[in-house]
């Protein structure tokens, strides 16, 4: 039995197979993950509106991986979304990096990106591309 933050057995797997560089998308509830991720191992989370959140499941992937940087999708009229600070709070040591829409759609389509992770958050322009980093 796994003990700490995370104990998807899913998302641990596919995890444990990721290494530097690798890619993991965290979506909101309204993101096209079948659509725009490409080949990546898919978890869909999503119990019911708003549960869990993007943050609860970064939360959990904080406990077991480094990572070293973190896309976010930009709105088109360049506003900041208030989870981009919730975001910023739980990755102190990472400067965000604004993609429009469809450079993140295309971002979250590359090989790099092993696993991507469907919540049933609500907040809008709530997804994050998170690069892992070393041990």
């Amino acid at each position: 039995m796994l003990k700490g933050n995370l104990i998807h057995p899913e998302i641990v797997a596919s995890l444990a197979l990721c290494g530097h560089g690798d890619k993991v998308l965290i979506a909101d509830g309204n993101y096209p993950l079948e659509a725009r991720t490409g080949d990546a191992d898919l978890v869909y989370l999503g119990v019911s509106p708003g549960l869990p959140t993007v943050t609860d499941v970064l939360a959990a992937l904080q406990s077991v991986c480094n990572f070293e940087k973190a896309e976010v999708m930009q709105p088109e009229d360049g506003s900041t979304p208030p989870i981009f600070a919730e975001f910023a709070a739980m990755l102190p040591d990472l400067a965000l990096e604004p993609l429009d829409r469809y450079a993140f759609y295309d971002a979250c389509c590359e090989p790099a990106v092993r696993l991507a992770i469907s919540t049933g958050e609500k907040r809008t322009y709530a997804n994050l591309l998170l690069t892992v980093g070393v041990a």
